[in-house]
C-alpha cells in the first residue's frame, strides 16, 4: 500500500545551498527563517497553543536529495565519510522517503508563519508536520548514542579585517546575527570528510543574499576572507 503525504507550509530560510549547513539542528543557534503556512493551516486556529512551548519537532523532506533507489548503507560524515553504517543507524539525507527531523527554536507566531531558530534547514524546505518538543518525552534519562555522544569539536574561525567589517555591516542591513551565523556554521567545519584542502583553496557559500568565502590557513582552523553581496 502507498501512502502521500501533503506540505503544510515551506521554510524560508538564511540557508539557500546545501554546503555549509550544520548536520545537525541547534549547532547554529543564530541561523534563523520562517516556517510559511499553507492554507488551511495558516488559521490561527491550527496553532493555538504553541505560544506555551520553546521548541518544535519539524518532520520535512530532504527535497533536494530524494532518490528512486533506497540505499541500505550510507557513510556519515561524523566518522570521516569512509565508514559505512547503516542508514538506520544514521540520520543521513538519503534516506527511503527522504523525511527529515528536526527540533528547533520557536521564537515567536505571526499570522501563517512560525519565527524559527538553531535551523538546519534549506530554504525552501517542504514540512510536512509540526509537533511540539515535550522535554520529559524527548530527552529520556540514560539516553545515549555510542556514535554522536557529543557535538562534534569547533574548529578556530578568525577573520580578515575587512571581512569582519563586511559582515557587521550585510548583518544590520539584514537585521540578522549575520557574524555569528557565519562563525556558528564553519566552526562545525563544512567540508567533505575527506578532503584536506591548502591554505591556498578558497570555499564559498551563500548565506541570505550575501556570498561568503573562507580559506583553511591550517588543518584546524578557518578565516574569513571576504563576505559580498551575491551576484
Amino acid at each position: 500500500m502507498q501512502y502521500s503525504v501533503t506540505p503544510i507550509g515551506h521554510v524560508r530560510s538564511c540557508f539557500k545551498e546545501k554546503f555549509a549547513i550544520p548536520r545537525q539542528p541547534a549547532l547554529a543557534p543564530a541561523a534563523r527563517g520562517v516556517l510559511e503556512l499553507l492554507p488551511p493551516f495558516d488559521r490561527p486556529e491550527a496553532v493555538a497553543g504553541l505560544e506555551g512551548v520553546s521548541h518544535v519537532w519539524l518532520l520535512f523532506l530532504f527535497h533536494q536529495a530524494l532518490e528512486s533507489q533506497p540505499r541500505l548503507r550510507v557513510r556519515p560524515p561524523r566518522l570521516g565519510g569512509n565508514r559505512y553504517l547503516g542508514v538506520f543507524a544514521t540520520r543521513a539525507t538519503h534516506r527511503p522517503n527522504g523525511i527529515g527531523q528536526s527540533v528547533v527554536r520557536l521564537d515567536g507566531l505571526e499570522p501563517g508563519r512560525l519565527l524559527l531558530s538553531g535551523i538546519d534547514l534549506l530554504d525552501g524546505t517542504p514540512v510536512l508536520d509540526i509537533k511540539p518538543y515535550v522535554p520529559y518525552a524527548d530527552s529520556p534519562p540514560g539516553a545515549h548514542n555510542a556514535i554522536a555522544e557529543a557535538p562534534p569539536p569547533a574548529l578556530a574561525v578568525s577573520w580578515a579585517d575587512a571581512a569582519r567589517v563586511q559582515a557587521e555591516a550585510h548583518g544590520q542591513r539584514l537585521g540578522e546575527p549575520l557574524a555569528e551565523l557565519i562563525e556558528q556554521c564553519l566552526a562545525q567545519d563544512p567540508r567533505p570528510a575527506y578532503q584536506t584542502p591548502t591554505p591556498e583553496r578558497r570555499y564559498g557559500v551563500r548565506l541570505w543574499d550575501v556570498e561568503v568565502h573562507w580559506h583553511y590557513p591550517t588543518a584546524t582552523s578557518i578565516q574569513v576572507l571576504d563576505v559580498t553581496a551575491a551576484v
